[in-house]
């Protein structure tokens, strides 16, 4: 028969194990409810950083048409202020295309994303240079009418750059919607007004190599004519990172 001395050692040692017990049944359930609920939460976040690159790409989207419009129109008005702003709005869109590109990055590595993630991020970080590209183009025209090129030219070569840029600005637009519809089948819809900026490309190089203007303005307009047509280019470009968006192929 246990003594009063054992049967209270016991007691204290089953309370003791008790305690203990539920210390560990708490730890454990702590510990199974932060790994069930903490991804969650980390994912629903992950989604939100998603939606907002989303919005930013779509904001570079109409920086880069804006800029189109606005250096074409310079060029033909021979605005040198307005052509001055946009050479100016360049910095900002290079700093959102590294932030963008930034962010793009360290989700690709942190968050480990799947399926349709994976295409978004990719397809956001091979859209994003395209769009910079094309604002340091649009750049580069408003730099030309900065210059007080638009005196220079003469009739025949400004209607040409009004229908380059009227041709791009249209393209850009049709990329933008793209992008926003995730539509798969404008990249050759796009293809065909290329075709139609490449022949506007030829008639203005055909028309500042004859002969009617001075050689540093011949070289300057051969310039923009190439800078119209990379526009169209980086258009097309950018409808077919759309379409392995929409669709997962190339």
């Amino acid at each position: 028969m246990p003594s009063v001395l054992a049967r209270f050692a016991t007691s204290r040692v089953s309370r003791r194990d008790q305690r203990q017990g539920a210390q560990i049944a708490w730890s454990v359930g702590t510990a199974a409810r932060y790994l069930f609920h903490v991804p969650d939460e980390l994912r629903v976040e992950f989604h939100r950083e998603l939606e907002k690159i989303d919005r930013q790409v779509l904001g570079l989207f109409a920086l880069v048409g804006e800029c189109v419009a606005g250096a074409t129109d310079a060029l033909l008005t021979g605005d040198r202020d307005a052509a001055k702003v946009l050479v100016e709005r360049d910095a900002l869109i290079d700093r959102a295309y590294l932030d963008i590109e930034e962010v793009v990055q360290r989700l690709l590595i942190l968050q480990s994303p799947v399926a349709s993630e994976l295409r978004f991020l990719l397809t956001a970080y091979r859209i994003v240079p395209e769009l910079e590209r094309s604002a340091d183009l649009a750049e580069h025209i408003a730099q030309r009418a900065a210059r007080g090129l638009t005196p220079a030219l003469t009739p025949r070569v400004r209607g040409l750059v009004d229908q380059m840029g009227r041709v791009a600005v249209e393209m850009w637009h049709r990329a933008t919607d793209a992008y926003a519809d995730r539509d798969a089948g404008a990249h050759d819809r796009l293809n065909d007004k290329d075709d139609e900026l490449d022949d506007l490309h030829l008639s203005l190089t055909s028309e500042i190599s004859s002969g009617k203007l001075d050689i540093p303005v011949v070289i300057e307009m051969a310039l923009i004519a190439r800078f119209y047509e990379r526009l169209g280019d980086h258009a097309v470009n950018v409808a077919a990172h759309v379409r392995y968006l929409a669709t997962g192929t190339d």
